[in-house]
């Protein structure tokens, strides 16, 4: 394996992941955004407040996108392992 193969796997996987926690991560901060805004309105502080619509906005998100995670990372794990007889020669 030269150095150049190792850095594209290397920036194939940064990539993946970056697009993989992307979309959570942004719901996530816009939900919590929200959550925060409604609590400095309302003078509400109750931490459930603040988790539960995170976790409830994250699962729907894994039911919309779970599927086509799941097909990227399965087709990235592929593509690598079907590469690793010709990088270890």
């Amino acid at each position: 394996m030269t150095e150049q193969n190792a850095l594209d796997v290397a920036q194939g996987a940064l990539i993946l992941a970056l697009s993989l926690a992307g979309p959570g991560l942004a719901v996530i901060l816009i939900v919590g955004v929200a959550v925060s805004v409604f609590q400095a309105m309302t003078q509400i502080n109750e931490m459930s407040l603040s988790f539960v619509p995170k976790a409830i906005a994250l699962g729907g998100l894994l039911v919309v996108l779970g599927p086509w995670m799941l097909q990227t990372a399965v087709t990235y794990t592929v593509e690598i392992l079907s590469q690793l007889p010709a990088t270890a020669r």
